[in-house]
């Protein structure tokens, strides 16, 4: 011990460094010591399934992640609107000089939509062979349940990204099919875009002089023939790629006064893969007349993620008219005041992270209740079978005895 204090010693050098023991003092988390642990074949187990379990999670919620979530959001249509433009291409069994296409709004406003609209003589045979047309189903499980048709399925909503891609395709109808030289055409079609006031109205297809006062002008009634082919209604801008509830739909009659009539509920719609932008929009106006894609007056109208469109929902009531009335194929649309934005969005690296550490930690803390839990179980059935055993021992020892 001699020459200690000289080197300016004492015993506190000897233990722990003074700074780790004062960090030690405010470790809250209990510590076991590895004499009191004892490794089980049921802990390993349960050490196992958390693994997977913490993985499988984990690799949902990076999946996640990576392909965003879809929200939907309704809200009141800001902006005012003006212009609607309704795209139209239907075939219709009548020769074309023995139609009319008008187009009426709650406005008053008359559009003479048979000079705006293409019209191309065809054969009703030439539009049968379309795999994709059905029949509109007169109750919502027929119309939701497409099975039954080549191509068709349980209606699936259209993804973003399908609009996005269709909001840089062509947007040209297609052309009608030639005529074989020895066919005589006994259809029309009726296709293109016209433009009309944004508020509630109808357009519809009636026979030469029927519905509308002309002097000089009559049909038999015996050329009468409704029977039609939807190939495309939609309204706002046209994209063709995308489908709509009336498109490629078919209606058929043996009836010459006979009176389709479709309702529509118009809802703007916006697709975006840019909710945050979207989000700092103060005003909206619909497209002008010269038939652009709806973003002419829009503070991000050169943004690729984001397009404007119209949704609609349809109901379908049609029967046979008498002579009296005036038969054809009429459409009726309103549009809504609200506005649908859906928009698919992807959360910050942070917050995933997050996300992964509430999820894995969550799976741990729950495993290790259940661990507990299964052990005291264990521990308790146990003690009851030695009970058991040492009632049964006792009894043989004092039969034992006895004898």
């Amino acid at each position: 011990m001699d020459g200690f204090a000289d080197h300016r010693l004492d015993e506190d050098q000897f233990g722990e460094n003074k700074a780790i023991s004062a960090v030690k003092a405010f470790d809250a988390f209990p510590k076991t010591k590895a004499s009191y642990q004892q490794k089980t074949n049921t802990g390993g187990v349960w050490t196992v399934v958390l693994i997977c379990a913490s993985l499988w999670l984990a690799g949902t919620e990076l999946k996640r992640w990576w392909y965003g979530s879809t929200t939907h959001e309704f809200s009141v249509e800001q902006g005012v609107g003006h212009d609607l433009q309704i795209n139209l291409d239907v075939v219709v069994a009548m020769k074309c000089e023995d139609l009319h296409v008008n187009v009426q709004d709650a406005s008053g406003d008359r559009i003479l939509a048979g000079q705006t609209l293409h019209k191309d003589a065809t054969a009703w045979m030439q539009w049968g062979s379309n795999r994709k047309q059905h029949a509109l189903g007169s109750t919502k499980e027929e119309r939701m349940d497409l099975s039954g048709y080549p191509g068709f399925g349980e209606y699936q909503e259209e993804d973003v990204h399908d609009y996005l891609g269709a909001a840089r395709s062509s947007k040209k109808f297609r052309k009608t099919p030639k005529l074989p030289r020895s066919q005589a055409p006994d259809s029309c079609r009726i296709y293109g875009s016209m433009h009309g006031n944004k508020v509630q109205g109808d357009f519809h297809i009636t026979a030469r002089g029927h519905g509308y006062m002309e002097f000089g002008q009559h049909l038999d009634h015996t050329a009468f023939n409704f029977s039609h082919h939807i190939n495309e209604l939609s309204f706002g801008p046209f994209y063709p790629s995308l489908t709509n509830p009336l498109d490629n739909t078919v209606a058929t009659t043996d009836d010459h006064f006979y009176k389709y009539q479709y309702y529509l509920s118009v809802v703007p719609t916006i697709y975006t893969t840019d909710a945050k932008a979207l989000r700092k929009i103060e005003k909206y106006h619909e497209s002008p007349s010269s038939g652009s894609d709806g973003l002419d007056q829009h503070p991000y109208r050169y943004s690729k993620n984001t397009v404007f469109t119209n949704q609609y929902a349809v109901t379908e009531q049609s029967h046979p008219v008498p002579e009296n009335n005036v038969p054809g194929v009429f459409v009726k649309f309103d549009i809504e005041p609200i506005q649908l934005t859906i928009a698919e969005e992807w959360s910050s690296v942070p917050a995933l992270f997050i996300r992964l550490v509430n999820v894995i930690s969550g799976v741990l803390v729950a495993g290790g209740w259940l661990f507990q839990i299964s052990e005291w179980a264990k521990e308790f059935y146990g003690r009851r079978g030695r009970r058991t055993d040492g009632f049964g021992m006792l009894n043989g020892g004092m039969d034992g005895k006895k004898g």
